[in-house]
């Protein structure tokens, strides 16, 4: 039997970070590479008890099917949330997803054509670059620097479907748009009609201070945002959020009855039972300490460590620092020695879209305890320094 494949399924690759944690289940390997969130840190017993609520008071509803567009109570939960940092939402505009994953996934079936243009940064999150390759764009790399996107860059962008934007301790980089770059960026974009689609799963986890309000709040219905729970409760529930324009939501929400019907109602009500009485305000406050510590951990290592060359910012929030090493250097052909030498990184060529340059990698501190962060980049060092 001969299967004839679909021309799209030939645009799928294996993610470069799921191959790499495959390493990392060698004895004796310190995985500096997933960007799994701390597992010590999940809130087990406030799951357990919610669990319990739920099969308690309403059984049978849970292990039902549910409504395409999500838990009515979790759908109000998440736009009184999206009000309260400026956005102008309400619950008939969220779209509860498998993961926010699956919302990138909805976004380019919704939006993309085969050749269309999809404006993203450069670098940019691995997973968006899967999501929307399967439907067949042409990237457009967005150029910035420490900042993030450069609002003249987009100028790159004009004709395209949507550009895609982490403005919050974005994954690879580690770093934060600040609030003017912010508004200039909306500016830029409204000028040329091109929509925003920004993601926001690390939003929460700031150490300092918290972000500047989303650029979703500027932009109105020129932009969707999309949110997690996997970063904040833990990532096994798989629940995300879409919140899209009026006029575009009916389409997302064709899109995901056609995905899956609708996201598990079971772990939809035990997340609402989870944060419907402030359990966030209480939990995340402990979850940044922990990521706080081990950030100034890798930082401490890195700066020890570390061959002179190197260069590297101190991200604000979120789960890593982004490494530049000497140009000569290549992280891909570097991390079996690396593997070798008892540690994993991801190495920074799998985050662009065109252009990759291969002399830079991505750590992540929040999984690893401080003394193996200590271990681990020290390992590291001792490889680039023997390059």
């Amino acid at each position: 039997m001969h299967w004839t494949l679909a021309r799209r399924a030939a645009r799928l690759e294996p993610s470069a970070i799921r191959e790499i944690l495959k390493l990392t289940e060698r004895p004796g390997v310190i995985s500096l590479a997933g960007g799994l969130p701390a597992a010590d840190a999940f809130p087990v017993e406030a799951v357990r008890e919610a669990t319990a609520r739920v099969l308690r008071d309403t059984p049978r509803e849970a292990l039902q099917y549910a409504a395409s567009e999500g838990h009515g109570p979790l759908r109000d939960w998440v736009a009184a949330e999206l009000a309260a940092q400026g956005l102008r939402v309400d619950a008939g505009q969220v779209l509860i997803t498998t993961g926010s994953q699956q919302g990138l996934d909805l976004v380019g079936k919704v939006l993309v054509d085969p050749g269309s243009g999809v404006a993203v940064e450069s670098p940019t999150y691995l997973g968006a670059l899967q999501a929307f390759n399967a439907y067949e764009p042409e990237f457009l790399a967005i150029e910035g620097d420490d900042q993030g996107p450069r609002p003249e860059a987009l100028a790159a962008a004009r004709g395209a479907r949507f550009v895609y934007l982490l403005p919050n301790f974005q994954n690879p980089s580690g770093r934060c748009i600040p609030a003017a770059r912010r508004a200039e960026l909306v500016q830029q974009a409204a000028a040329q009609g091109l929509p925003i689609v920004e993601d926001n799963p690390y939003g929460e986890l700031w150490f300092e201070t918290p972000p500047p309000p989303p650029l979703a709040a500027a932009a109105g219905d020129g932009a969707i945002y999309l949110g997690s729970f996997s970063k904040v409760l833990a990532p096994g529930l798989r629940l995300g959020y879409v919140v899209a324009p009026r006029a575009l939501f009916p389409k997302l929400l064709q899109a995901k009855q056609a995905a899956d019907l609708h996201t598990p109602g079971f772990n939809q009500r035990i997340v609402h039972e989870v944060v419907k009485d402030g359990f966030l305000a209480r939990h995340l406050p402990t979850l940044r300490d922990a990521y706080r510590h081990r950030r100034d951990a890798m930082q401490a290592a890195l700066s020890r460590h570390l061959p002179p060359g190197c260069r590297w910012q101190r991200p604000a929030g979120g789960m890593f620092f982004w490494v530049e090493l000497p140009a000569h250097l290549d992280a891909t052909a570097l991390l079996p020695q690396a593997v070798a030498a008892g540690v994993a990184y991801v190495p920074g060529a799998a985050f662009y879209p065109h252009a990759a340059q291969a002399h830079t990698l991505r750590l992540s501190f929040v999984t690893a305890t401080p003394e193996k962060i200590e271990d681990g980049v020290a390992a590291l060092g001792r490889v680039l320094a023997a390059a």
